[in-house]
């Protein structure tokens, strides 16, 4: 069962208000995205700590609901 776009940025927003997000559907099959998500929260983290963040707010749903998500994350730049 594919996943919508619009269910994992809620499911990340809820884990990280302050977030932007940006999703694409790589193949149009609800199954396979590109997210790129940057939060405060990874301040100070590592891009794997990073990401399991990430994955901890999606709530075992990888590899189940959710088949392929190319992840990007980042901290704002204060620029």
């Amino acid at each position: 069962m594919a996943m919508q776009a619009s269910e994992i940025e809620a499911l990340i927003k809820a884990a990280f208000p302050d977030a932007v997000i940006t999703i694409e559907d790589l193949r149009g099959d609800g199954d396979h995205y590109a997210c790129q998500v940057v939060s405060s929260a990874f301040e100070g983290k590592n891009r794997v700590q990073q990401h399991q963040m990430v994955y901890k707010a999606l709530g075992g749903r990888m590899g189940g609901e959710l088949h392929a998500l190319a992840l990007q994350t980042s901290a704002p730049t204060n620029a």
